[in-house]
């Protein structure tokens, strides 16, 4: 097994505790080996299989003792006009598609999230901005996203995974109908929030040492989404940058919200402004993202990006869903997921490798929150569809 060490971290409200096997940050046997280690987070890594593309497979190298990343690309697009939306998150690394859920639809989805937050019963109201406060509201990230209290697991988060219409997308995309999804979470931010201090966070989730389009974002915009109603900011065309910017040592800016320095955080890059500027002068264009309900945009993990607060009047209401090729994942891939969805467990945005399942508890005034929970308010309905892009089902 070699050597075995456990890094605790102390840098933050709650202690947590990471196994690390001759320099991997590594996986335990099972999920339920952290039941009871309130403050215990697992992250795992495995390597990805051998490169499947349109032409050719081709085999990464041998483990060694340094962590590995596939270093080869997964997938070739061969250029190509594709007559659709493709064409263009080809050429720009993003693209917003119109009218993939309706109007309706949207609206349903709104309701949903709204109910889930007065589920928690700490006083929130729609329509009485004085309870749009952290006091009101279940904890989340950067004033909005909402990762624990098992929310990837909730039967609304299935329902749009499962959208007809959103897994085309990815099939297309990936052209291929085998495909497996992240356990993401949601994003409902209130507007004009005066109890937080927020910054911008520029960033990429695909780890430098990743070579081509591995992972691709996305997320269904149910509410309408303009220039002040907060939402997606997006670096266009930077996913074509990555490999000329990373030829270079690069440092990841230590923004307030980076993760422990002496954790390497796989697929989290952070930007600073300097970096920003550089892409600006290879003529990206720094964009904020505007939907109507029921759009649904898509982005290369390798496109710079973050989220901003509104400042209007809207609520914004989104799910954030990725989906790859189940190809990609290993055997041990696909079992962790197995695990995490029969535990209501939420992993990063990449469906298929980089699976962080947690047990961290959201932390209220220093404290695991009251309300915290480890199964959703709705389950969802265990599908053919479902257990197929948990990746617990066989196609």
């Amino acid at each position: 097994m070699g050597v075995v060490q456990e890094t605790l971290d102390s840098c933050s409200d709650h202690q947590v505790r990471y196994i690390v096997i001759n320099n991997n940050l590594n996986l335990l046997d099972s999920i339920s080996d952290i039941q009871d280690q309130r403050d215990f987070e697992l992250i795992a890594y495995r390597n990805i299989p051998p490169t499947m593309t349109s032409t050719k497979v081709e085999t990464p190298a041998a483990e060694s003792q340094e962590p590995q990343y596939n270093n080869v690309d997964l997938v070739h697009f061969e250029p190509r006009h594709y007559g659709d939306w493709r064409d263009e998150f080809h050429q720009n690394g993003c693209v917003v598609i119109k009218n993939v859920i309706s109007p309706e639809r949207a609206e349903y989805y709104r309701d949903k999230q709204i109910q889930w937050l007065k589920n928690f019963e700490l006083g929130f109201d729609e329509n009485d901005e004085s309870t749009w406060t952290t006091e009101h509201l279940p904890v989340s990230f950067k004033g909005g996203m909402y990762f624990a209290y098992a929310a990837p697991h909730e039967k609304m988060a299935w329902e749009a995974r499962t959208e007809p219409a959103v897994v085309e997308i990815f099939e297309k995309l990936w052209e291929t109908k085998e495909l497996i999804s992240s356990f993401d979470g949601m994003n409902i931010s209130m507007p004009r929030r005066k109890d937080l201090n927020w910054s911008p966070w520029p960033h990429c989730d695909q780890n430098q040492n990743r070579k081509g389009m591995q992972a691709v974002q996305g997320l269904l915009n149910y509410a309408p989404n303009g220039p002040n109603d907060g939402g997606l900011m997006l670096m266009k065309g930077s996913s074509k940058l990555f490999d000329e910017f990373f030829k270079h040592k690069r440092e990841s800016f230590d923004h307030e919200d980076a993760p422990p320095p002496e954790i390497k955080y796989m697929d989290l890059f952070l930007f600073s402004e300097k970096d920003v500027n550089w892409f600006k002068e290879q003529g990206c264009e720094l964009i904020k993202v505007n939907m109507e309900p029921g759009d649904f945009v898509l982005w290369d993990s390798r496109t710079m990006h973050y989220a901003c607060l509104p400042e209007g009047d809207q609520i914004r209401h989104v799910q954030y869903i990725c989906m790859t090729p189940r190809r990609f994942a290993t055997p041990e891939a696909l079992e962790l997921k197995k695990q995490c969805f029969e535990n209501f467990v939420g992993t990063t945005h990449w469906p298929h490798c980089n699976i962080r399942p947690t047990k961290e508890k959201p932390m209220r005034n220093g404290e695991v929150c009251p309300k915290d929970r480890s199964e959703p308010f709705e389950k969802p309905e265990l599908t053919d569809t479902v257990l197929r892009l948990a990746g617990v089902k066989e196609y």
